[in-house]
């Protein structure tokens, strides 16, 4: 039987005729010559960690710690010894700005689970709160969002020693804490700013003033707060970003225990509003666009806040306006160099240590298990990076959704009534419940609770309560 003016017998081997022959035999020499060098490329810059390689990590808050305890975990796994730096010039059991790294300081229980598989247990003394009710002031009135499911805790810490005006004693540092762990897990500390991260030679060097450092790998975990200290050779530019107003007061002594409350639309400039108890005081976390200098004033002075009997000017303990990471770093890692936490990509206003714990695992894991070179971090972890970032599209699909119902007074009204109603199902029926808490403390991915809200459950429940449901039922 003859095709295309090739032959083949019915044995195992095949015989072509002269003229399928020479077609034959030049598409298998064209295939191969070209395979052969895209395989031995390949090869060329399958760069792996060497036994006593040296990694840099630029940066000790909870992303760089997390870095380091994922990278020595892995290692270890495999046999592999690592001399792992942490550049970090701060003291983090400071109070006050000097020592802390401008967070609004909210553990959620997808990061509490993850601390769990490194064998890490939060103290009590760095566990600030335990936050188990949001609740959301809506035109002067309350809706409480209770914990779903009491398992899934979540936690309220200080990134740094407490306010600068501190009552009695500075409080535990939750960086300190990590950084102490990475440290007693083999890691060492370096008590300098790297002000400088050039190459040479195909290789990263860290400048400080305690000398030049030429590593095998560089783990950049500066955040969104810091200058990066990559020279241009790197081609960096960091995430997007949006601006906070934080501050601290004194948690008055009516407060709610483990009560988290959330305010909208109460200035036009504010997106969120919050005010988190941790022990003797009430953070204040403040999120929108263009906040003005007085903001975090004008916000108390909005909700009338009891703070006591002095002045406001004596109350408030502390005060910093951070940025907020709300897109993703370009690119998130190169040839012996990674991004990670707030300086690659981070959950969408949630969750933001949560996501360096999660970023620095994939991060790491990428690079001992394929290698260094930019061609397998791109592969294995920058596809992590976007998946981040495309999860974040939902959740800003969910809060537009939030907040048009917030604009909506009918859709609002309906929308209370459900979730009023739905208090009275059982815990694993309280869909809005759920989604309310996923948004407020990034426990579950956006995607997630977007198909959620829009299941026909969700949707029947509010139809059912603008339909059916007096307009002075509530």
């Amino acid at each position: 039987m003859t095709l295309a003016g090739m032959k083949f017998s019915s044995r195992c081997g095949n015989q072509v005729s002269p003229r399928g022959g020479k077609f034959v035999k030049r598409f298998w020499h064209t295939l191969f010559s070209t395979a052969k060098p895209a395989m031995m490329s390949t090869q060329e810059v399958c760069v792996r960690f060497q036994d006593g390689d040296r990694v840099c990590i630029i940066g000790g808050g909870p992303a760089g710690s997390f870095a380091a305890l994922h990278l020595l975990a892995q290692a270890e796994q495999r046999g592999l010894r690592l001399d792992v730096l942490i550049f970090e010039p701060r003291d983090f059991s400071r109070p006050g700005p000097a020592g802390c790294n401008r967070c609004a300081g909210v553990l959620s229980s997808r990061l509490l689970r993850g601390l769990n598989t490194l064998g890490l247990h939060l103290p009590d003394t760095v566990a600030q709160s335990e936050l188990h009710t949001y609740a959301l002031v809506l035109n002067n009135e309350v809706v409480r969002v209770r914990q779903p499911d009491p398992t899934r805790r979540v936690v309220g810490i200080y990134r740094g020693g407490g306010p600068k005006h501190f009552l009695n004693a500075p409080s535990a540092s939750f960086d300190a804490w990590l950084l102490s762990q990475a440290q007693a897990r083999g890691a060492r500390h370096v008590p300098a700013r790297a002000y400088l991260v050039t190459q040479e030679n195909g290789y990263p060097v860290v400048h400080s003033r305690q000398g030049r450092y030429q590593t095998a790998f560089l783990v950049l975990a500066t955040g969104i707060n810091s200058r990066p200290p990559l020279d241009a050779s790197f081609g960096y530019r960091p995430p997007s970003s949006e601006m906070m107003a934080q501050d601290e007061v004194l948690l008055p002594p009516d407060w709610p225990e483990g009560e988290v409350r959330a305010y909208f639309r109460t200035l036009p400039w504010l997106t969120f509003g919050a005010l988190i108890p941790k022990r003797n005081y009430l953070n204040i976390s403040l999120l929108g666009r263009h906040i003005p200098r007085d903001g975090v004033d004008a916000f108390l002075e909005r909700i009338r806040l009891s703070l006591g009997a002095e002045p406001l000017e004596k109350v408030r303990l502390c005060g910093c306006t951070p940025r907020v990471t709300t897109g993703v770093a370009h690119p998130v890692c190169g040839d012996r160099w990674v991004a990670v936490g707030d300086a690659a990509v981070s959950r969408l206003y949630k969750d933001g240590i949560g996501s360096a714990f999660y970023t620095a695992r994939a991060a790491m894991k990428a690079a001992v298990t394929h290698g260094i070179s930019r061609r397998s971090l791109s592969r294995h972890y920058a596809l992590y990076c976007r998946r981040v970032h495309w999860d974040n599209r939902w959740g800003r699909a969910l809060f537009a959704l939030w907040h048009f119902t917030l604009g909506t007074p009918l859709l609002l009204r309906a929308w209370k009534r459900a979730l009023l109603r739905e208090a009275k199902r059982p815990q694993a029926e309280r869909v809005h419940e759920r989604i309310l808490w996923g948004m407020f403390t990034g426990d579950e991915p956006y995607g997630r609770l977007f198909l959620l809200a829009i299941t026909p459950t969700a949707v029947w429940r509010v139809a059912r309560e603008m339909c059916f449901s007096g307009e002075g039922d509530l």
